[in-house]
């Protein structure tokens, strides 16, 4: 936590209607308690909280469960963390929560569950390492004596293993926030998924918070009572929280709707180029009858015209040029697993309504697989079999009474996710930028490469340039290619771009 954060909140608020100009820390400082204390709950009272924005705290974090990850930590935009990669550090079988709520009976059935995810996780490592060697050493041929190639093989077996693994697993990250964001966590601790862990997490959070600095303890809000959120009102009127029918309605009335794919194109501005072109103009001052539609995107959008679509630092908020890409919208209903999802949502510009995940639960195995896993019988049937003794598990603990949130524990990475994301181009432009790139998790990248496309259909002027970095770099003159030096991806998509 930096230092004098409440003495920063109170100097901030009187900056704004100090005639002297800037009031500093110490100068709030030295007010005395109730001047400082009555200035901060009126303004907290008032809803004026950008005052809290400006201190940050940085937690460390261990033992969290993927799940409580997904669902409260990383489900808003307004928080920073570097966490423990899955895809490139091996999990130990006993990194993982078994919930208190269970009793003893459900425990040991969770626990000797989880156990066969473990074990089915080190046998998909084993079976996919021929499958993944071949393909790495067709990317790589030169590779084959480098002292570095079986880390890297390891590596992708198990990116692709992990699919198996709990949603208990834990996850050790650097979590950054504002202290309005650590309130915020307060209040709405008892939310589903996972309200135990987060509450937990937040009181936690809180607690470290006003050791650091008391005077917050005064804004410190009660949680929301769980009955009084509104999902919690509408689940009970349909069934609650688990309801196995109205379950397999939705899903096969929702993938019905995705005609196949994993990402649909399901709304877009109809105006989106005439908007981005017109938005170039009024940045210009150039009227439309010397400056068309089609030069308009081609300024904005063309890396060989606007050089900061290359720029790694990704400065198009700051471009004037590159603002022009918040106009256009779209929107993509999509299913991809959970092990995906977990990574999707760290583009906190691209949002998404992502679902109570125990109110999508069918009662039967409902999950995403990935291609090399279909690709090789025996890792297929160490994965089939792993998720059927898996959805056995979930469906005995719900019949014995367990708690939703102690069930969606024992699903798996690979557990579909359903939902509907929208953008405005800016940001989907950076995100396909990351993920378009064959580094990029398979399914976040396959998914992106279908929603270009679509885009391109709809907006072709627009979706010719959704490209990965190689390609964008190609098209503005720079080299190398690939930014990603020693992690180069082994294509070369740009040589089918010119």
């Amino acid at each position: 936590m930096q230092s004098q954060a409440y003495d920063e909140m109170i100097a901030a608020a009187r900056t704004c209607y100090s005639a002297r100009g800037l009031v500093d820390p110490e100068e709030a400082a030295a007010w005395d308690t109730e001047k400082r204390n009555g200035l901060s709950s009126s303004i907290f009272a008032a809803g004026h909280h950008t005052t809290l924005q400006h201190s940050h705290a940085t937690f460390a974090i261990e033992g969290v469960t993927r799940q409580t990850i997904w669902s409260f930590l990383h489900s808003h935009p307004f928080y920073n963390s570097e966490q423990i990669s899955q895809r490139y550090v091996a999990v130990s079988h006993d990194a993982l929560t078994v919930p208190e709520s269970l009793d003893a009976k459900q425990r040991e059935l969770f626990s000797q569950t989880a156990e066969a995810q473990m074990n089915a996780y080190r046998q998909l490592c084993e079976a996919l390492t021929p499958s993944v060697r071949d393909l790495y050493l067709s990317l790589f041929p030169a590779r084959g004596e480098d002292k570095q190639t079986p880390k890297a093989i390891e590596r992708r077996a198990q990116e692709v293993a992990r699919y198996v693994l709990p949603l208990a697993t834990h996850a050790c990250l650097h979590h950054t926030v504002s202290t309005l964001t650590i309130l915020r966590y307060h209040r709405m601790m008892t939310q589903p998924d996972a309200p135990t862990e987060q509450r937990a997490l937040a009181e936690a959070m809180a607690q470290l918070l006003i050791q650091a600095e008391p005077e917050f303890a005064q804004l410190l809000q009660e949680p929301i009572p769980q009955d009084s959120f509104a999902v919690t009102d509408l689940l009970a009127k349909h069934g609650g929280v688990v309801d196995r029918q109205r379950a397999q309605k939705f899903v096969r009335e929702f993938d019905t709707t995705l005609e196949g794919k994993t990402s649909k194109l399901v709304d877009y501005g109809v105006k989106n180029e005439a908007l981005l072109a017109s938005a170039v103009r009024e940045v210009l001052g150039i009227s439309s009858d010397e400056m068309s539609d089609d030069d308009a995107i081609t300024a904005a959008m063309n890396p060989s015209c606007n050089k900061a679509l290359s720029e790694t630092m990704n400065i198009g908020t700051m471009d004037k040029l590159t603002r022009t890409l918040w106009h256009p919208h779209y929107s993509f209903r999509k299913r991809i697993s959970h092990c995906a999802d977990s990574q999707d949502q760290r583009h906190r510009m691209t949002p998404a309504s992502r679902p109570i995940l125990m109110a999508h639960f069918t009662g039967e195995p409902d999950v995403i697989t990935p291609s090399l896993i279909d690709q090789c019988a025996q890792a297929k049937q160490f994965f089939d079999d792993a998720n059927a003794h898996c959805w056995k598990t979930a469906n005995a603990l719900l019949e014995s009474g367990a708690d939703a949130e102690a069930v969606s524990m024992i699903l798996p990475n690979a557990v579909a996710i359903r939902f509907t994301q929208s953008a405005d181009l800016l940001s989907l432009r950076h995100k396909m930028a990351m993920r378009l790139c064959f580094n990029a998790q398979e399914e976040i990248c396959m998914a992106s490469h279908e929603e270009a496309q679509q885009i391109a259909e709809v907006n072709p002027r627009i979706g010719q340039y959704l490209d990965p970095p190689c390609i964008t770099r190609h098209k503005a003159g720079i080299a190398p290619k690939c930014p990603e030096g020693s992690r180069y991806c082994g294509h070369k998509p740009w040589l089918n771009n010119d």
